[in-house]
């Protein structure tokens, strides 16, 4: 027999995929941090979906397939009167998420909103509930869904603290995809082998590229990919619990299998094996320390990396919104991964460019004192030319210390310092912001913060009545958690 012939032994499945499985089906959690911390997540990315209903360009994609379509035990889309398949559902649950780049973030070596993973895990539990019902079984409950949420927080954020895949030029949404598949294929009765079947295809699957994230082509994809992942995942559940086999070796397989193919590029984020494959870098065991540090979004709806640069900004309006032509140079202090992600010059096409741009979200606070979704439509830009004469004055650069302290464990800050310099030799002070308020050592100010956002998005849906009643059941952790899915979900429609 040749050497060279490949030996067909059908390996275990790869380690990766069976420490996640194995943490799904195995782990409970007990941390009342972590679910008190997923309770406000819940509120606040359902509130994110409502307001993006305000957005025709966002409803535009919402719906069934094929008009009219009737789905029994179908899933609801909150603010809509919509009853989909699950797939769908969780399309259009996640689509309406991240429309407004304003739910939790997650930023390490990946960045990331694990709360996209809302759109599987709802539009499951929603619809497996009403079927449990209508067969005479009890329903899921919203613990399951804070249980779920805090899972899929903690797959995607580990694998992230190491392992960036955007310098490969992968996005982001893959780790939703693989968040989605796990905690969703649990929620619909996976045993272990079909779990981990369902964990090997959303790795095989062809994964996004980074493009429409960044100039020159930067568009609304973005606030519709992390739905679409989310939807995959739920997807590549249902295929493997009708019985499709996995692919075990889908990591590991030489040359064909996700780190010969993806993961080929030199990359300092990534373990480097002895014989030169590089492979995930995993610092820590699954738990629930994502969702106890996420950052939530809670004063502007623009990319994370900037929310302490609107910060600052706001702080100088005072100062500067009587002088803005009389502004020489303004500079934004900031670290790498800002620079690298959403530092832009020159014209900015569309909302979606405009929400990934420092120098914009940093503009428009200086100039009106605010940032809200609205200031990045094209109307709104084109009204207000002196956002651009700003633009144009910014100069960008990195502090070493906010980029090293932005990766460290015990700080994960997101720092931003912004100064003006005047063209009479004056200048105002140095604002810097090192913790935004979404952080998790701003809690205790937060916190009342984030309810007000909640009740605010829920008054752009709903009647006065029907927001109180949202309101104090999201605010009674053992009622909400009691609660049945269905009837949840009842709340949140028209």
């Amino acid at each position: 027999m040749s050497a060279n012939v490949d030996l067909n032994n059908r390996p275990d499945y790869d380690r990766v995929l069976q420490d996640i499985a194995d943490y799904v089906l195995t782990y409970t959690i007990t941390s009342p941090e972590a679910l008190n911390t997923a309770r406000n997540c819940l509120m606040d990315t359902l509130g994110c979906g409502l307001l993006a209903l305000r957005f025709p360009e966002c409803t535009k994609h919402l719906g069934p397939i094929v008009e009219g379509t009737v789905v029994p035990f179908g899933a609801r889309v909150p603010g809509t009167s919509y009853r989909l398949d699950p797939v769908k559902a969780a399309w259009d649950i996640g689509c309406i998420v991240r429309w407004l780049d304003y739910n939790d973030t997650w930023l390490a070596a990946e960045w990331g909103h694990p709360s996209d993973n809302l759109g599987g895990i709802l539009a499951v539990a929603d619809h497996l509930s009403q079927k449990r019902i209508a067969h005479g079984e009890a329903p899921l409950t919203v613990r399951a869904v804070l249980d779920a949420m805090i899972m899929a927080h903690e797959i995607q954020g580990v694998i992230a603290l190491e392992n960036s895949f955007n310098r490969v030029g992968l996005d982001h949404v893959l780790l939703v995809k693989v968040a989605s598949t796990a905690v969703c294929a649990k929620l619909m009765g996976a045993n272990r082998e079909q779990l981990l079947s369902a964990l090997s295809h959303a790795f095989v699957d062809g994964q996004a590229l980074r493009t429409y994230r960044h100039a020159p082509n930067a568009g609304s994809r973005k606030s519709w990919a992390a739905g679409d992942a989310s939807s995959r995942g739920v997807r590549l559940a249902d295929i493997a619990l009708r019985g499709e086999m996995g692919i075990p070796g889908v990591l590991t397989a030489p040359q064909w299998g996700f780190y010969d193919v993806l993961f080929s590029h030199t990359n300092k984020d990534l373990a480097l094996k002895p014989e030169g494959r590089r492979e995930f870098s995993l610092s820590q065991p699954y738990g629930t320390y994502v969702m106890e540090n996420v950052l939530f979004k809670i004063s502007f709806p623009a990319e994370f990396h900037a929310q302490t640069a609107c910060e600052a900004a706001v702080t100088l309006h005072p100062q500067v919104k009587d002088r803005l032509h009389e502004i020489d140079k303004i500079v934004i202090t900031t670290h790498e991964s800002a620079i690298r992600i959403i530092s832009k010059q020159g014209k900015l096409a569309n909302a979606a460019d405009r929400d990934h741009c420092i120098q914009y979200m940093t503009a428009v606070p200086l100039a009106f004192g605010n940032l809200v979704a609205e200031h990045y439509e094209d109307d709104f830009h084109a009204a207000h030319p002196i956002i651009d004469q700003l633009r144009e004055k910014m100069v960008v650069i990195e502090d070493p210390r906010y980029t090293r302290e932005y990766l460290e464990a015990d700080k994960r800050s997101i720092a931003n310092g912004i100064q003006v310099f005047f063209t009479d030799g004056t200048q105002t002070g140095q604002v810097v912001v090192e913790y935004p308020i979404g952080h998790r050592r701003r809690r205790a100010e937060g916190i009342p913060l984030l309810e007000d956002k909640f009740k605010a998005n829920l008054a752009t849906r709903f009647v006065g009545q029907r927001c109180a009643d949202i309101f104090a059941l999201c605010k009674d952790q053992p009622r909400l958690e009691a609660m049945p899915v269905n009837r949840f979900v009842d709340l949140l429609v028209p």
